[in-house]
């Protein structure tokens, strides 16, 4: 007997994803660099689309990060955040981007990014990662 390969029906549907272009997150320059201090987000109305069904999923997403010479611009954060809300993207490629771009704009010392979505079809999803300079 032969086996069946399995494919998966995602195939190069999320490919794009590292290189899609966001909105920039800006910054300010931090005035206390050079003290170890934490600073945490909360973003409890996150929406993107489920790639599967089109229909949106709801979570939240919550950010650490242990500046260096940078603090992250909050209006700009928003910003970046809503720009998933009409994208179909997998929630474990929703974290890993995030995670990407904030170190890419505020090159922190260390940071940790956690979706935490709502229950979808009986389960319930909380993908992390974490970064250490």
């Amino acid at each position: 007997m032969s086996e069946k390969k399995s494919e998966s029906s995602y195939e190069d549907k999320q490919d794009h994803i590292p290189s899609w272009k966001t909105p920039e997150m800006e910054w300010f320059a931090n005035v206390y660099a050079g003290k170890e201090y934490n600073i945490e987000f909360t973003i409890p109305e996150f929406t993107a689309v489920c790639p599967k069904t089109g229909l949106p999923d709801f979570g939240s997403i919550f950010i650490e990060y242990i500046p260096r010479e940078r603090c992250v611009e909050l209006k700009s954060l928003k910003e970046y955040m809503m720009s998933y809300r009409n994208v179909g993207i997998f929630h474990e490629n929703v974290v890993n981007k995030i995670l990407e771009d904030f170190v890419s704009a505020v090159d922190p010392l260390y940071v940790k990014v956690v979706g935490d979505y709502n229950v979808r079809g009986g389960v319930k999803t909380i993908v992390k990662r974490e970064y250490k300079a």
